[in-house]
């Protein structure tokens, strides 16, 4: 393994990715549902966390890299898919959402990777929309993973739902503003 593999930005990173069919995996295991929730959500919250850490860690420890400016979003991305399609699954949330936000994350990506490619990769760089579209996702889907009802008040549920819904508003608003960053290159592009 290179040294660039093993620095612990890069590690706590992988371990978004490791997260997944743990977080999957409990859905399966033989618990009361309440049970599975709580564990779903605490594991995804903590793996969560560990995008502001591995960014903060990185920066702190000067392990900045490549390598991990690549992994890290793939991970927050495998992430959130998966959670979305463990939600669809269990009927939390609706297949238009989650196609929605599937959809806008492989658009986004595949422009992103044009626009580096073609030397325009600043048209393209994460702006305040695409921000504040994760944080409305890291929000709502652990409110939906957790489906019940906090501290005597707060119906996560109902919650989850409306963020989940502002999520994929913001999603949709994001991918309209990266397309217009991108819109001058892409038209150059086409009329050589």
């Amino acid at each position: 393994m290179t040294p660039m593999l093993m620095t612990i930005p890069t590690l706590m990173t992988c371990t978004r990715i490791v997260a997944i069919p743990l977080i999957v995996g409990v859905f399966y295991l033989p618990l009361e549902q309440g049970t599975r929730n709580l564990i779903a959500t605490v594991m995804f919250m903590v793996f969560a966390a560990t995008d502001w850490l591995d960014g903060y860690l990185a920066r702190k420890l000067n392990q900045t890299s490549a390598f991990g400016a690549f992994l890290d979003p793939v991970a927050d991305k495998f992430l959130v898919c998966a959670a979305l399609l463990v939600l669809v699954h269990l009927q939390r949330t609706d297949v238009f959402v989650a196609l929605i936000i599937i959809g806008r994350e492989i658009a986004i990506s595949a422009l992103r990777e044009w626009m580096a490619h073609i030397g325009a990769g600043k048209s393209v760089a994460v702006h305040m929309l695409g921000k504040l579209k994760t944080m409305s996702q890291m929000v709502a889907i652990p409110f939906l993973l957790y489906d019940g009802v906090l501290f005597g008040r707060v119906d996560t549920g109902v919650w989850g739902q409306v963020l989940i819904w502002v999520s994929a508003v913001l999603t949709v608003w994001s991918m309209i503003y990266y397309l217009q960053k991108a819109l001058p290159e892409i038209r150059a592009r086409i009329s050589q």
